[in-house]
């Protein structure tokens, strides 16, 4: 039997405020254990909590990059369960009025365009963490992250493979480090995913029943997860068994999912709205205000490089990945060269290259955009070969000095002076007669030694140029 794949994401994205969504506590990643849980946070009697604004803010800024609906009246509501890291006994959430109502996200698989449907997103506060290390049969509980804001945004189950579930991941990813409203730091929980899959024939229309895979914290466990969840739905379904409706964790050491526990649903929770927090009222002015200062969006600014720089698809795509990647190469630009091509290849080449090798973003690049510039100025006007360059590239990234200062410093300064050069031509023609003869005599590669010998003569200092024009000329009379 032939199957088919339903996949749909829930990604919890904690929200770049500097205080918790309902307190004052901060959100500072880090610090000592339950030293940033206040009382709001903690639950105690008598405490009130107050909305942050800026949470508010930034989910709106969100609905507006997927084109969503921006509810002009959205509830917060209690989410009843028991763990021990949630001290309220409840968590704050939304449920009916979330605050970004229907929107998309467009993915690119395998040179193809598909749309991705979000349903919703919502603001709630996260719980505090279970600790198991160290407690010797023991769980401790930090509650540091108890009461930091996140948007959750829950995606249509329109997915229907692995790797069209990452796309979709990595472009979320990319899209709230783009407007700012996430560090998107995988590993400090910043950025996580619960991904609903089940199966069904081909050509059935009604859905399979689905496990819920819980917490995945990077693009490659998510992958393997899913895969890892469709096979064994689809072994137990043709041995004769049948799927039920639960949570899973998935175990990136053993490659397999677990059962964690029956999937609860709405009615579970037992949701009802908070009688401590109003409703939130967004007019028109302040969604206007936000919608005035919105950023490029990653797509507008690959077309426009496309356009304006006339860079090939894949550059535009990789400078635009990152909106500070993308700040890098139009400084860069702007002080260096009229030449964007050469700019591009620079960035996403041997800059990136390096920064990858010491594990740097290019917010930590050694190598400033206005010495990179600088670098590229000196390419562009012919005082360095490109062989040069990266030479002046390596003393950069280990130093502090300047292009120019490297170039003055090495004397890496090229040789343009056709007189010096065709001195040296004379001199290798000379002595190689037998390859002379045979470049005359139609073997052109010839042409490649003649060329190696000059550079070598010259210490790579000749304008690769200006060496083949003279060069041709020679062996040709």
């Amino acid at each position: 039997m032939e199957w088919e794949t339903i996949i749909g994401l829930e990604i919890h994205t904690q929200l770049a405020t500097q205080s918790k969504i309902f307190s004052g506590a901060s959100t500072a990643y880090g610090a000592e254990p339950n030293t940033q849980a206040c009382a709001v946070d903690l639950g105690l009697p008598g405490v009130l909590p107050v909305l942050n604004e800026e949470a508010v803010r930034l989910a709106v800024i969100f609905g507006m990059a997927i084109e969503a609906n921006i509810a002009p009246y959205s509830v917060f509501a209690r989410k009843n369960y028991f763990y021990p890291d949630l001290p309220k006994g409840y968590q704050i959430s939304q449920m009916d009025h979330p605050i970004v109502g229907v929107g998309h996200l467009d993915i690119e698989v395998d040179g193809e365009t598909k749309r991705i449907g979000i349903t919703r997103a919502h603001l709630e506060e996260d719980a505090g963490k279970s600790l198991h290390e160290s407690f010797h049969g023991l769980t401790g509980i930090d509650l540091n992250r108890a009461g930091t804001p996140l948007l959750e945004i829950v995606s249509e189950p329109d997915m229907r493979s692995a790797k069209e579930a990452v796309a979709y991941m990595r472009k979320l990813h990319e899209l709230v480090r783009y407007l700012g409203i996430c560090d998107g730091n995988m590993q400090e929980g910043s950025f996580r995913c619960d991904a609903n899959v089940s199966v069904r024939p081909k050509g059935q229309k009604e859905f399979g029943t689905r496990a819920e895979i819980k917490n995945i914290n990077s693009f490659k466990f998510v992958e393997k997860a899913i895969n890892h969840e469709i096979e064994r739905q689809i072994e137990l379904i043709e041995n004769g068994g049948k799927v039920v409706q639960e949570t899973r964790l998935y175990d990136s050491v053993k490659d397999e999912t677990r059962s964690m526990r029956s999937k609860e649903e709405a009615n579970d929770y037992r949701y009802f709205p908070d009688p401590d927090l109003l409703p939130v009222l967004i007019d028109e002015a302040f969604k206007s205000q936000i919608k005035a200062n919105l950023p490029e969006l990653p797509q507008a600014k690959k077309l426009r490089f496309k356009t304006d720089y006339q860079l090939d698809e894949e550059s535009a795509t990789i400078l635009t990945t990152s909106r500070p990647l993308a700040d890098y190469f139009e400084a860069t630009l702007k002080t260096a060269t009229s030449e964007p091509k050469l700019c591009a290849n620079w960035i996403t080449g041997d800059l990136s290259a390096a920064l990858n090798k010491a594990g740097l973003e290019i917010t930590d690049s050694p190598i400033s955009y206005e010495r990179l510039a600088g670098l590229l100025a000196r390419i562009s006007d012919n005082t360095i070969s490109g062989k040069i360059a990266k030479q002046v590239f390596e003393e950069l990234w280990q130093s502090t000095a300047t292009a120019d200062e490297i170039i003055a410093e090495k004397g890496l300064k090229q040789i343009t002076d056709t007189g010096a050069i065709e001195s040296i031509i004379d001199k290798i023609i000379a002595d190689n007669q037998g390859q002379v003869e045979q470049y005359r005599s139609g073997k052109d590669k010839v042409f490649a030694f003649f060329v190696g010998q000059v550079m070598k003569e010259m210490k790579g200092k000749a304008n690769p140029a200006e060496v083949n024009k003279l060069l041709k000329a020679k062996l040709q009379g």
